[in-house]
């Protein structure tokens, strides 16, 4: 008990000393952001190797993969924010009523403080560094808490971080979820946490404390929904997009890949023939051999995966796959045809490589389908019916809807990135990341010259009657009120004199 008091004053001094840092000024500066960015730039390009390596141990994830997913993607949103950093910061002019004489007023960004950023395991550095980026370009001081599930790329964090970035004003703390529930208890400006639902219930209690604002990246059940396509090559094309979209990353361990797909009875089985050939040339006959499918995180979710997969009601289901490696912690990418709607793997997030496929007597059903669940983080959406896709966007809620493709949105840093519902709150990349950690100050400057006088004791009718002229914009109205060419409302004695 004595330790974790140790613990705990250790970490109050640290992080009494980084608002320091923050009120110096420093952080806010244009130059000192500039350069965090640049850093970052440098050791995601200085220790590339490291970041292959520490992925590969931690996921076995491949280095195309970890490029694609991570460091290409983390290298891209740094060049963003660099070319937009000035522009972002600048003041935005705020349109005011004519009625606002000798009045400006503008909208300028300022960032909030001390801000903590949570990430998680399936992408342990892009979802670390993709906050990191915000919350810099924005002029917060930073604590990161990497994921302790994928230790290899959080003992990397915290030994590269410091030697690139401000150590006084960006720290990386490692630790479990003692650790993490200390720092939740903390008084921050913002929290932003990736995670699951459970946890991300949990950040939002705790962050009520000191009513801090949080952003929370969930997740939830994405579903994609594959009309009936008549061209062999719109068929292939969809089947590859959905399978890439759902083996590639991370086998399946990831929020916004493809949960189960939604499709008409009559065309299902060329859908599943279709996949299969594309799952073959993806991934060969020996999937695991191909290194080309990341492992299960760890046992603890490779047996969560192997009881959804072996539930009786489900393995009659299997028609593609199925096959699991426990000592490598390795599941064979895998197609199911119908598992019953009751059962866990079509109730609960699966974050792995099971596929569900669920049929429906017409494609239009798949509205329905989808608005009888949480709303998800995304819904894709295979189809050339233009009133199909609209329906889709019009009649569902989810965080992001995307035709004819999966996953691409993430990439888009012109769009926002997060949740509704279940499914997270709040935005982020690009300049929505800015905004995500910066607080939109009004400021208006007024001149001496011209004032309302009647907005002013004592009141009467008169001036009654010209607030009532004003907030309608009526400017003639005030004019004549003014000159006394407009009646004036007479407002009752007993109104003027009830208490």
């Amino acid at each position: 008990m004595e330790f974790e008091d140790e613990v705990v004053e250790e970490m109050e001094r640290e992080l009494e000393e980084m608002r320091e840092c923050y009120r110096s000024g420093r952080t806010r500066e244009a130059s000192w952001r500039k350069s965090q960015l640049k850093g970052l730039l440098q050791l995601l390009r200085e220790r590339e190797e490291e970041i292959f390596r520490a992925l590969h141990q931690d996921l076995g994830k491949h280095p195309a993969e970890a490029y694609r997913d991570e460091i290409g993607s983390l290298i891209k949103s740094l060049n963003y924010a660099l070319d937009g950093l000035k522009r972002w910061m600048s003041g935005k002019k705020a349109k005011l009523p004519r009625i606002a004489l000798l009045t400006s007023a503008e909208i300028v960004p300022e960032p909030l403080g001390l801000v903590l950023v949570i990430s998680s395991w399936n992408f342990p550095i892009g979802l670390s560094l993709e906050p990191l980026i915000g919350a810099l370009a924005a002029g917060n001081a930073v604590v990161l808490k990497p994921s302790e599930l994928a230790p290899e790329c959080s003992s990397l964090l915290a030994n590269a971080i410091p030697c690139y970035l401000d150590d006084k004003a960006v720290k990386v703390v490692q630790g479990g979820p003692g650790v993490g529930e200390q720092l939740l208890h903390q008084k921050w400006d913002k929290i932003f946490f990736t995670g699951s639902v459970r946890i991300g219930r949990r950040v939002l209690a705790a962050a009520a404390e000191h009513l801090t604002p949080v952003t929370l990246e969930l997740g939830g059940k994405c579903p994609a929904v594959v009309d009936t396509l008549s061209s062999s090559f719109d068929r292939k094309v969809a089947a590859q997009r959905v399978l890439g979209g759902k083996f590639s990353f991370a086998a399946g361990q990831v929020c916004i890949g493809v949960d189960y797909v939604l499709v008409d009875k009559k065309f299902s089985s060329t859908l599943v023939e279709t996949m299969k050939v594309v799952m073959k040339k993806m991934f060969g006959e020996n999937p695991r051999e191909s290194r080309s499918v990341a492992r299960i995180v760890n046992k603890h979710h490779f047996i969560r995966l192997q009881n959804l997969l072996l539930d009786p009601m489900v393995k009659s289901s299997i028609v593609y796959g199925g096959s699991m490696d426990e000592d490598n912690l390795f599941i064979e990418p895998t197609i199911l045809m119908d598992p019953p709607l009751q059962a866990a793997i079509m109730t609960d997030e699966i974050f792995g490589p099971l596929l569900p496929i669920v049929t429906l007597n017409k494609i239009e059903d798949s509205i329905k389908f989808i608005n009888s669940r949480p709303k998800p983080l995304a819904v894709y959406v295979f189809t050339k019916d233009e009133s199909l896709r609209r329906s889709v966007v019009s009649k569902t809620s989810s965080g992001s809807v995307v035709s004819n493709d999966v996953v691409v949105q993430y990439l888009a840093d012109t769009l926002p990135f997060g949740g509704i519902g279940e499914s997270g709150m709040g935005r982020c990349h690009g300049k929505f990341s800015f905004d995500a950690f910066s607080h939109q100050k009004a400021v208006m400057r007024r001149s001496f010259l011209v004032d309302f006088w009647f907005r002013f004791p004592p009141w009467n009718d008169h001036k009654l009657q010209l607030f009532r002229s004003s907030y309608r914009y009526d400017y003639l109205g005030i004019v004549l009120t003014v000159l006394g060419l407009k009646k004036t409302d007479r407002v009752s004695k007993s109104v003027q004199t009830s208490n």
